[in-house]
């Protein structure tokens, strides 16, 4: 499936209140929107993406949302952090959540994801068949790409399957969901997904795919000699038993990923569409807020609604008001001091040690005020490029995040009050 060229502006979601500067991303009125049905969180790695996810998927559902958070990142942070044991492919609710909403928490089992295509798309005897195949269990557990293209699958499934309007069938997990949120892979593989109907058609459409599918077609006899002749030689060279199983493969690969390749396309549709919410999420670090910068061109340049930025562990501001020049020449002054009233007796070095402590307190003081200064300029430098982008600046935390409060706190963070 071939992107659309003509360029669409990205939809920015609610962005600014009154009590809050131009410019800021708004949240909790995102959230509270009951047209915004899904989020999908992307950004490089190492930038807090998880956190994030389950820190919006919880004050969603805290707000009154039925929600369901999806992670595509194989790390576990996000099942440790929502108190579940173990999080695969089917929703797991979790408990402690306060309020009138519910919140599901999955994480993406690619292998289980196809394996579900596979029998929802041929026959039991066919799909038996497939399942056992070998090219079938090499591509479905670590085929490049296989992972985005059963993302896909899995956010279509859980719209199709569960959100309110669209039906269940999924018996004792009938819940239905008003909001996914989504949790993407790391570095710009996160948009990967975004390919998948495209480069899966690419691959069934080969000319490879089309010898194995259909060998007699065009001159019977030129198309069945040319046929025999390839056959034969990868005969030789490969075996029987790995051209048949290639043979038999090959030849599901229609039945099987044409109904994916179609709902597939009608996902990625469903991105494009107005009840969908991006958000990039980066560091305040150059190379990540590189990566934001290619990820809000690319959402535009594919029509996909972002609704803005999130800036994760940004440096609080020191206490009080003095610069960095300022708290330099005050340890600088200090420093001075000390070696101008030493006598170079016992107890010269104790006389002086408050003040040595106070000049790297100083100094201490000055780095952090230009770490500051540094990631403003960053984020500053990206409201330029970007001024349609709202954003959301989240300070560092002192520890990790490992339970619902430690993501209450970083909800509150993303959406301060007033």
């Amino acid at each position: 499936m071939a992107r659309s060229s003509a360029k669409r502006p990205s939809r920015v979601g609610p962005a600014t209140s009154p009590a809050r500067p131009a410019g800021a991303l708004d949240v909790d009125a995102l959230l509270d929107d009951p047209t915004t049905g899904i989020i999908v969180c992307c950004g490089s790695g190492g930038v807090g993406k998880t956190t994030t996810s389950a820190a919006l998927a919880l004050r969603a559902a805290e707000r009154g949302r039925r929600v369901v958070v999806l992670t595509i990142d194989p790390a576990r942070r996000l099942a440790q952090s929502m108190g579940i044991g173990e999080l695969d492919n089917t929703p797991r609710p979790v408990s402690g959540v306060e309020g009138e909403g519910h919140l599901d928490a999955m994480m993406l089992d690619m292998k289980r994801t196809f394996d579900e295509v596979v029998v929802s798309q041929a026959s039991p005897e066919k799909a038996k068949q497939i399942l056992a195949n070998p090219f079938y269990i090499a591509l479905s557990s670590s085929f490049a790409g296989t992972q985005e293209y059963m993302a896909m699958e899995k956010l279509g499934q859980l719209y199709r399957d569960h959100v309110v309007g669209g039906g269940s069938r999924s018996g004792s997990n009938a819940a239905s969901y008003d909001l996914i949120v989504v949790d993407t892979p790391p570095s710009r593989s996160a948009l990967d997904f975004l390919d998948a109907p495209e480069r899966l058609s690419s691959f069934l459409d080969g000319r490879f795919v089309r010898l194995m599918l259909a060998p007699a077609k065009g001159p019977a006899r030129l198309m069945t000699a040319g046929f025999s002749i390839i056959t034969n030689a990868l005969t030789r060279i490969l075996g029987a038993q790995f051209l048949k199983d290639l043979q038999t493969f090959v030849s599901a690969l229609d039945t099987v990923f044409g109904g994916f390749r179609q709902r597939a396309q009608k996902t990625y549709s469903l991105l494009q569409a107005d009840g969908t919410a991006f958000l990039v999420v980066a560091a305040p670090e150059p190379d990540a807020i590189r990566e934001a910068e290619y990820f809000v061109e690319r959402l535009s340049e594919d029509g996909m609604p972002l609704a803005g930025l999130v800036v994760n562990r940004a440096s609080p501001e020191p206490a009080g008001a003095l610069s960095a020049e300022e708290a330099m020449a005050g340890a600088e002054r200090l420093r001075t001091a000390k070696h101008a009233g030493s006598d170079g007796s016992d107890g010269s070095d104790a006389r002086h040690e408050p003040d040595s402590l106070t000049a790297g307190l100083l100094r201490l003081h000055a780095d952090r005020v230009r770490m500051v200064q540094r990631e403003r300029m960053l984020r500053d430098r990206f409201a330029t490029a970007h001024p349609q982008v709202p954003a959301a600046v989240v300070p560092a935390l002192a520890g990790d995040v490992h339970d619902l409060d430690g993501l209450r706190r970083i909800g509150s963070l993303l959406a301060p009050e007033g």
